[in-house]
């Protein structure tokens, strides 16, 4: 099946009760059917035919700004980009994200491969050492039956190598792989020495079934990051590809993949990979943030390398969840029916952006988002604070990854609150 024909089955899947917040007189009509309707998101809410609470909407105009501006930006600086994948887990995403100049996607698990594998995604970066077996397997058979698809994923061990290297006897093409350099001690994964790299890298060359490509690493993950500390250890990993690259460790390259980026130093990344030397094989200089394409109103805002490059433009955050004031119990509490279940809380909060009541909306002054239970959002509310059973509250949220897997199909609506298209998720 190829990838427009995948895609386009997404919108003959049937609307019911599986789906969070869509109107309950769609249950019946196929995604596309209920899109071609351009439902408002407003529109005679409370009734049969309007969404209900709680909801959470994606932004068009914000999302398509956000797509542009980092396929811009990685133009600008010779970066080759391929976001995250895990950040949306959607196919429909994926495919605007190369449309818009994406080199392939990240991924890290081989269940998120198997859903990029399905819609027809030709380059998959896997930002993790890959020793399970079945998942090899099933990774050798995709490789030989398309030719034109590629793969690379992390190598931080010799015992990984070793394990790799056994699951994938008698496979057709070797896999691509990088060494993965940690971004220091009490960092997550990836060797910590040049020495451990040079032994894994010597390991993939003593097998078949394996091609070194290039180095990669995570410098979102520097203990006690600053941009200095963040520079030494990407100047580290650039150093490492051309230490590999000279003692002829990537002779069996078509390219020299180096690769690094989150959604917090990609700045720092695009400067230091400005300053990669010229090697014996053309480079890959491949970035992997994946946030911007939602962003948030917490975390990344918070950390967005634009606030330190104002120039190059700014990531606008794309999502609100939309929840109702069930009980006002005292005048300095509410509740409202969005909870753990529906909001992201790992690192932030959601904040109360703006109240909409008989169709007026207004800014959230004097409410404050206090905690979250399962299935509803405590609010504390000020002195004069306009609060009513019945309001609707748009909340902004921090973290995407973790906003995207709560919902397995969100509608996308223009400013007006005109729904035009419907994300699916695969988590």
């Amino acid at each position: 099946m190829s990838s427009s024909e995948a895609l386009a089955r997404l919108a003959e899947e049937r609307v019911d009760h599986r789906f969070k917040g869509l109107p309950p007189d769609a249950d019946g009509l196929t995604v596309g059917e209920l899109a071609a309707q351009r439902r408002n998101l407003f529109a005679a809410a409370g009734a049969g035919g309007g969404f209900t609470t709680p909801l959470l909407v994606l932004s068009a105009e914000r999302l398509a700004h956000n797509l542009a501006l980092m396929e811009t930006y990685a133009a600008r600086h010779g970066l080759a980009f391929a976001p995250h994948g895990k950040t949306s887990m959607a196919p429909q995403l994926f495919h605007r994200q190369i449309e818009h100049g994406a080199w392939g996607i990240t991924l890290a698990v081989p269940h998120q491969v198997r859903v990029a594998r399905a819609f027809g995604i030709q380059r998959v970066f896997l930002a993790n050492e890959l020793v399970d077996a079945p998942a090899l397997g099933w990774i050798a058979a995709e490789l030989a039956a398309d030719p034109d698809f590629r793969f690379v994923c992390y190598v931080d061990s010799v015992h990984g190598v070793e394990l790799m290297d056994a699951a994938l006897n008698g496979c057709a093409r070797p896999l691509d792989v990088v060494v993965e350099l940690g971004a220091g001690d009490g960092a997550r994964t990836g060797v910590r020495t040049e020495a451990e790299a040079r032994a894994v890298a010597e390991a993939v060359a003593r097998t078949r079934t394996l091609r070194l490509v290039g180095v990669a690493g995570y410098e979102g993950e520097v203990p006690q990051a600053d941009p200095e500390r963040v520079r030494s250890y990407l100047r580290r990993l650039v150093a490492l590809a051309a230490d590999l690259d000279g003692t002829g460790l990537l002779k069996d390259a078509e390219e020299i993949v180096v690769s690094a980026g989150g959604s917090a130093w990609f700045d720092a990344v695009a400067e230091v990979f400005a300053e990669i030397p010229e090697l014996s094989l053309p480079v890959l200089k491949l970035l992997r943030s994946g946030a911007y394409i939602s962003h948030d109103d917490g975390h990344y805002r918070r950390l967005t390398p634009f606030t330190r490059v104002p120039e190059e433009g700014a990531l606008e955050p794309a999502f609100r969840l939309w929840a109702q004031v069930v009980s006002r119990p005292t005048p300095e509490q509410a509740f409202a029916n969005a909870g753990k279940r529906d909001a992201a809380y790992d690192l932030d909060l959601p904040t109360a952006q703006v109240v909409r009541r008989n169709g007026a909306e207004r800014p959230a002054t004097g409410i404050t988002v206090t905690g979250l239970s399962d299935q509803h959002a405590w609010l504390r509310t000020e002195p004069g604070a306009d609060v009513r059973v019945g309001d609707w509250i748009g909340l902004g949220l921090s973290h995407p990854c973790t906003s995207f897997d709560k919902w397995h199909l969100i509608p996308v609506a223009e400013a007006d609150g005109t729904v035009v298209e419907y994300i699916r998720t695969f988590f």
